[in-house]
């Protein structure tokens, strides 16, 4: 079993203010993430300010032939220089030995193995922004980087920390949820391996609720949908629907013992950013992980599965 290793946990798990703040670089600037957690991070004047942590330098990177990423990356470079004073690096590496903690926040997922293998030998706590990868194999070879270097790690989409998700959670026990089903945009992108894309999001939620155990997946895609199954080895069923058009906003339903309840996820004035952070910078204050490394692998094996399902039309075990 891969397994990184881990550091004492930070008992309320969340940001230390009256830590030392940690210098923190970014390593890709083709999304808008970067602006998003840079003005939670640096600008204290935020509504939802998140302390412990400043974005003090960046290395742009972008990919050549992924439009969504070389397109982006010029835009908001000039964004974090020119507004926020970020300092922009030649490269990962140059990053990594000046700051104290590192964001992979490359848009382009079949990157970050790449990436993370430049500045793993650094040993540098990191964040790696969603997806983790867009492949099985790139995980397991991240994880293993990680556990060579020792370096912690820690990945999920922001959508797992929406308030209102968060505050669903708070209603009800894990051992309570029966069923769960989880929706939202799914745009397909073929060379971010389709369901990894956007699907990440409403996979997150899903395993959020459900944690480890699936067994299979079966993918139903549709007229403009796709729907997901999975079956977990405790008879527990979750399911995600996604919408291409993106019409759907992102909701969970969590079905209980006590019945259904739900959740739309951006429904509350706190952006998922903000939660997500509350979440990484105790992480990167050396506090354990709040995500099981072995949960993020079950989630890249699902969405692997599931367009293998899509392809196949049959279920694929995991």
């Amino acid at each position: 079993m891969l397994h990184v290793l881990t550091r004492p946990k930070i008992k309320d798990q969340k940001p230390n203010p009256m830590q030392n703040e940690l210098k923190i670089g970014l390593v890709g600037l083709d999304t808008s993430h970067v602006v998003a957690f840079t003005k939670l991070l640096n600008d204290s004047s935020s509504e939802y300010h998140v302390p412990g942590g400043t974005i003090v330098a960046a290395f742009p990177g972008g990919s050549p032939d992924f439009d969504l990423s070389i397109n982006r990356v010029e835009g908001f470079t000039s964004q974090l220089r020119d507004e926020y004073g970020i300092e922009i690096l030649d490269s990962p590496e140059a990053v990594a030995q000046k700051c104290d903690a590192v964001f992979l926040t490359a848009v382009d997922g079949r990157a970050h193995l790449e990436l993370f293998s430049r500045i793993a030998p650094l040993g540098k706590p990191t964040f790696i922004d969603k997806p983790f990868t867009v492949s099985s194999a790139d995980a397991k070879a991240i994880v293993e980087l990680a556990r060579e270097y020792n370096v912690p790690i820690m990945s999920c989409s922001s959508l797992r920390y929406a308030q209102p998700v968060s505050d669903l959670f708070a209603q009800v026990s894990r051992e309570e949820i029966r069923s769960v089903d989880a929706c939202g945009p799914m745009a397909l992108q073929e060379s971010q391996n389709n369901i990894f894309w956007y699907g990440i999001h409403t996979v997150e939620m899903l395993f959020a609720a459900m944690g480890k155990g699936c067994e299979q997946v079966y993918a139903a895609p549709g007229d403009g949908y796709e729907l997901l199954t999975g079956v977990w080895k405790d008879g527990r069923v979750g399911s995600v629907r996604g919408d291409h058009a993106a019409q759907l906003k992102f909701n969970l339903t969590l079905y209980t013992t006590a019945g259904a309840k739900s959740a739309d996820a951006y429904t509350h004035a706190k952006p998922p950013y903000a939660g997500l952070l509350e979440r990484v910078l105790p992480f990167l204050q050396g506090g354990e992980s709040p995500i099981d490394i072995e949960e993020t692998l079950e989630i890249m094996r699902f969405i692997e599965a599931a367009n293998e399902s899509r392809e196949s039309g049959v279920p694929v075990k995991l």
